[in-house]
């Protein structure tokens, strides 16, 4: 089965684009939802936090403290390393899980990450698409969604690859503008890789 990942900057509208290719009976692996499951559902990976950040990183009810590991990693690009170290591979051990879970009917699935190219796992996936949108838009969007300013988002941003460095690992381009239809960049998308 095709493996197809995407991703795209932080407001780029890749979760809008993924839920366009549900619609065509497409299963999509949303990895940063699953990261935040298994922060407390993957024991190899509760016990690595806790050895690399101490006992404090999780609440006594077993959820994850996210004030402390935010606190520790998002000052020091060290500490933030380290702690991708230990969730990227626990993601990659559940899309493995999640993919033999899927019928066999299916022609292709996709995979959701915003780290896509960051974490190496775009690799593991046959094409890889770049979600694109200018970048005031994409500031706006977040800044609308999430109550932050746009230098909070900016800083979010300075944390990932740019769309530059994007495109030179990716397959195929949606451009997420007023001038472009997304349902039908999807659709002719779907097509290319139903003839895969």
């Amino acid at each position: 089965m095709l493996k197809i990942g995407i991703t795209g900057g932080i407001g780029s509208g890749k979760t809008t684009v993924c839920k366009v290719f549900e619609t065509l009976g497409i299963p999509v692996f949303y990895a940063d939802t699953v990261a935040k499951e298994i922060m407390v559902t993957d024991q190899v990976l509760v016990k690595g936090v806790k050895a690399a950040f101490g006992e404090d990183s999780y609440i006594e009810d077993g959820t994850l403290n996210n004030k402390h590991i935010a606190n520790i990693v998002f000052n020091d690009k060290t500490a933030l390393a380290q702690l991708n170290a230990l969730v990227h591979p626990a993601v990659f051990r559940a899309f493995d899980v999640w993919e033999k879970s899927v019928s066999p009917n299916v022609p292709y699935t996709l995979k959701e990450a915003a780290l896509l190219f960051e974490s190496g796992s775009y690799k593991m996936c046959d094409k890889n698409i770049l979600v694109t949108a200018p970048l005031q838009v994409k500031i706006n969007r977040v800044t609308s969604r999430d109550k932050v300013t746009a230098e909070q988002v900016k800083a979010r941003m300075d944390k990932q690859f740019t769309d530059e460095q994007k495109a030179d690992m990716a397959d195929f381009f949606i451009q997420n503008t007023e001038n472009n239809s997304i349902i039908l960049q999807v659709l002719e998308m779907h097509q290319k890789f139903l003839a895969l």
